[in-house]
């Protein structure tokens, strides 16, 4: 079987099992988009690629917060200063999510939404409980296979997906790669990162629905060939501004006082 013969099945499979997940995170977010306020979304490691692909993009829309560490998730390097030795290490430092919380007010019609393949690692556990403490919900976006493979490594003995009001399956196999070649080992070709991007997709086209039902209309981030020059640079500008007005009001302040 090729890998885009799987990934398409692998697909198909969230499609099939996800969909009152997908349709209630799209809830949470749309809610709390609508009341001014902002859907966090965080990831480590390769799981940035999502929380990138959520906003700023073409068909992306404010509302959405992501953040990205780059002590976690910066492995062009590989080996050497900024290695993935470093950052593999990081994401496991207990602590680390309290510090990045600290900058921020969160608020309880803020969401967050948590990527992490494994959901044993530190930093996105502590940070999905750091969150719900702040009375946030909480959207764990993981692969129940791989992390019910593995024993839990925090000291509470907990997965991400137990500090979550709603869990998306990313239907990836124990592993993550899903091809066997023959002469090899070992199984090739991820897709856990393609599963990823659909869910958020997903999650942002039927938040859009949600919010222009209740007469919302955000500004979409749009490509000059569809809209024209002066009608995209509109929209970008719009939304820029949107999402710095809505990130203004996420940082924590002497005014705003402590989470």
């Amino acid at each position: 079987m090729t890998w885009i013969s799987a990934a398409l099945r692998t697909l198909e499979e969230v499609q099939r099992s996800q969909e009152t997940a997908i349709e209630q995170a799209a809830v949470l977010a749309a809610r709390s988009i609508a009341r001014d306020c902002v859907v966090y979304a965080f990831g480590t490691g390769h799981s940035r690629m999502p929380v990138e692909e959520i906003f700023p993009r073409y068909g992306s829309f404010p509302g959405f917060h992501p953040i990205v560490e780059l002590s976690m998730t910066f492995h062009n390097q590989v080996v050497g200063a900024n290695g993935q030795r470093q950052a593999m290490f990081i994401e496991r430092v207990e602590g680390l999510a309290d510090q990045i919380l600290a900058n921020f007010r969160l608020r309880p019609d803020d969401s967050m939404m948590v990527f992490s393949v494994s959901g044993l690692n530190a930093v996105p556990i502590e940070l999905a409980m750091g969150a719900r403490k702040a009375g946030l919900p909480v959207i764990a976006v993981t692969s129940l296979a791989e992390t019910n493979a593995g024993l839990p490594r925090h000291p509470s003995g907990t997965r991400l997906a137990d500090h979550a009001d709603v869990v998306i399956d990313l239907c990836s196999p124990v592993g993550d790669a899903l091809c066997h070649v023959d002469g090899v080992d070992e199984p090739i070709g991820p897709v856990s990162t393609l599963t990823a991007v659909a869910v958020v997709n997903e999650i942002k086209v039927r938040t859009a629905r949600l919010l222009a039902a209740d007469g919302i209309v955000p500004p979409v981030i749009t490509s000059s060939r569809l809209v024209g020059e002066e009608r995209s640079a509109e929209l970008f500008e719009a939304a820029y501004l949107d999402f710095a007005r809505r990130a203004a009001g996420t940082l924590r302040t002497a005014s705003a006082g402590g989470r």
